[in-house]
């Protein structure tokens, strides 16, 4: 089943290279959407794909990569979105 999914991370998640990594983990796991910087110093991910595939990736952004530290993972399922590709904004 094809779900749609936002998480709102925080903590050092900017200037760690989380939304390069978040983007290879998302085309490891075929899910697409984007990764942004937010002005508040926490980074937004939309996840796109089948449940299974979007649950790794949840499951990956709890910790991030190495440098960065993740004190809150919130994640909402949100209507279906369609991307081709997963962006960096």
């Amino acid at each position: 089943m094809k779900v749609s999914y936002i998480a709102h991370v925080s903590g050092k998640v900017q200037g760690v290279f989380f939304r390069v990594s978040s983007q290879q983990i998302a085309i490891d796991n075929c899910v697409s959407g984007y990764a942004r910087n937010l002005s508040d110093g926490d980074v937004e991910v939309l996840m796109c794909g089948e449940q299974e595939d979007v649950d790794k990736m949840l499951i990956w952004l709890e910790d991030g990569p190495e440098g960065a530290e993740v004190y809150n993972l919130q994640q909402k399922k949100v209507p279906w979105q369609d991307h081709s590709f997963f962006s960096i904004e």
